[in-house]
């Protein structure tokens, strides 16, 4: 069977040596306590992809002409600790190669290992979690590789800052840090707090984004939606500001459950993962001519 390309570029654009962006995808879903189905996810995140424009209007660039190279899926589901090894030492072993390593899971517990293998590779790094959920408990269930314990490592080990928590469990209090944590309810009637937020972020910065965060309205296909989350163009201008003023060097993307009935959400996926890909080298062009010009 012929391998394909994400969002069916040309070869050119696709192979590993001349590809400046590797996508791995990881079809996992073995800790999700309600819904399942995140492990459909990425195949319904490349389809849409498959069906989806490759201009980006906003930055008038077509950042596919970088390379994307569609590495082959991490698959490890023996146990949640096996998956997250395997995807540390994948992703690491692409950050070593120096591209810029991007992820689509899967449920949330896939970014354990993502985080993992970024914080030993950039120093100082922050991690911008935009999500629903707080995420922060040690163990769950029996795993300290549960989606429920997805950023508890970062809050340990890495400047985590939290982004549009609206569900969480009174035991996370204890390790949340709230000055770096912007809950939903709050954020409506606050226009500083993405401005705040960037203030608090060092220069590397990891993203790490659970699709829940969302509001279902826009977003229904996930595995725990819940209500008053974000908007598209928030999202975006928010994600925007990161890239224009932060190094961005990596990035996550967990929990879409696909549904057969409605396809909009596998396309806000595929959307949101490009406009990513867009933002982060039209602002890095632009660093860079500074960086000449000086």
């Amino acid at each position: 069977m012929t391998k394909k390309n994400y969002a069916g570029i040309p070869d050119k654009h696709a192979r590993l040596d001349d590809a400046k962006i590797v996508l791995i995808t990881v079809p996992y879903d073995g800790t999700s306590s309600w819904q399942k189905g995140a492990d459909k996810g990425p195949e319904a995140f490349l389809h849409a992809s498959e069906n989806m424009e490759l201009y980006d209007i906003e930055t008038r660039t077509e950042v596919y002409r970088k390379g994307i190279y569609l590495a082959p899926p991490v698959t490890e589901n023996a146990s949640p600790e096996k998956m997250v090894d395997v995807v540390h030492k994948t992703t690491k072993n692409y950050i070593q190669q120096e591209k810029f390593v991007t992820i689509f899971g899967g449920e949330h517990s896939v970014s354990i290992g993502t985080i993992r293998a970024f914080n030993e590779c950039f120093e100082d790094l922050t991690v911008v979690q935009i999500d629903a959920h707080a995420d922060l408990r040690p163990e769950y269930d029996g795993s300290t590789c549960n989606h429920a314990c997805a950023v508890y490592e970062a809050s340990q080990n890495a400047n985590l800052i939290q982004v549009g928590i609206r569900s969480m469990d009174v035991s996370e209090l204890e390790y949340m840090d709230e000055n770096q944590t912007y809950f939903a309810h709050d954020m409506v009637n606050d226009e500083d707090w993405m401005e705040d937020a960037i203030g608090q972020m060092t220069s590397n910065v990891f993203i790490t984004i659970d699709l829940d965060a969302f509001d279902p309205s826009i977003m229904p296909s996930t595995g725990t939606p819940e209500p008053g989350g974000l908007l598209w163009y928030e999202t975006l201008d928010f994600l925007k500001e990161i890239f224009k003023k932060k190094n961005v060097v990596g990035f996550d993307i967990v929990e879409l459950c696909p549904n057969s009935l409605d396809k909009s959400s596998d396309f806000l996926a595929a959307k949101l993962y490009y406009k990513m890909l867009s933002y982060k080298f039209k602002y890095e062009n632009r660093k860079n001519d500074d960086d000449d010009e000086e």
